[in-house]
């Protein structure tokens, strides 16, 4: 990833100052990134970015937690928290309803968003989420995220080759077209004192959250855009998911793990904007 990321700047939603930048114009689109140590919007979507923004204004959102955004403890239920904040950014910016592209975390962020505000989410794209819990049969490990970060800032601590062995291990399916950039962005947004201040206290960071009762109250048209090799929950996941909401269709993009819109920017760029356009059949 070479592109440099859009200028940002800190907008205030819910009491949290959370950092925004934007680029392009037109229809409004929020991207949401994940909760790997290091994950930011830019980080998680600026592969895809310059496609995406064609008829879009894109607005790439750092959750609270997450790269220059504040770091608040979260003491409740986390994902209803980041979703109040989003909601909150879209007041400020005086945007009614936005579409959605979201990875891992942003997923289940803007699906609850979707479900509790139906008027404020267009479509949605979702990669990678674990909202609910798995049904018997499917695969689905919701601690592996857990257990990474902890590897990850335990020992010796965080370094370059730890993110660099993390996200070869978890997020993509041939690592060895991993840009050295994305690795230093990721561990640079790791270690700044706030990241390394949750690492040490973990439970800021929230209750986790199932949102089974929401589901089916989203009316959104939901891409479910899914990498084959995902470790942390795999393509019947993803159908599992579809049956569960009223308007998804479930697409897989094969050679890709967690993160597809880094790893197969082409191919992810095309679906999800076939579906944010409504083209897809």
């Amino acid at each position: 990833m070479d592109a440099e990321p859009p200028a940002g700047r800190d907008v205030e939603a819910g009491g949290v100052r959370l950092r925004v930048a934007e680029l392009g114009s037109g229809r409004p689109t929020v991207l949401l990134h994940g909760g790997g140590p290091g994950c930011t919007a830019w980080t998680d979507f600026g592969p895809v970015a310059d496609r995406l923004a064609r008829g879009r204004r894109l607005i790439f959102v750092d959750l609270p937690q997450y790269g220059a955004s504040e770091a608040p403890a979260i003491t409740g239920p986390a994902v209803s928290f980041h979703a109040a904040r989003v909601l909150g950014v879209l007041d400020a910016l005086g945007v009614a309803r936005a579409d959605f592209a979201c990875q891992s975390l942003g997923g289940s962020v803007a699906l609850a968003l979707a479900a509790r505000h139906p008027d404020r989410a267009g479509r949605l794209v979702v990669t990678g989420s674990q909202p609910v819990p798995a049904p018997c049969g499917v695969r689905s490990d919701t601690a592996l995220g857990l257990r990474a970060r902890a590897a990850y800032y335990g020992g010796d601590g965080p370094a370059p080759e730890k993110m660099r062995a993390l996200i070869a291990e978890l997020e993509w399916h041939d690592p060895s077209g991993l840009p050295e950039r994305t690795v230093l962005l990721r561990h640079e947004a790791s270690t700044t004192p706030a990241a390394l201040d949750l690492a040490a206290d973990p439970g800021r960071r929230g209750v986790p959250e199932d949102l089974t009762a929401d589901l089916t109250r989203v009316r959104s048209p939901v891409l479910l855009l899914w990498g084959e090799h995902d470790p942390f929950a795999g393509p019947a996941y993803a159908q599992s998911l579809a049956a569960r909401l009223p308007r998804a269709d479930v697409a897989v993009l094969g050679r890709t793990a967690h993160h597809p819109a880094e790893e197969r920017p082409a191919a992810y760029a095309a679906l999800a904007a076939a579906h944010l356009d409504g083209a897809l059949p």
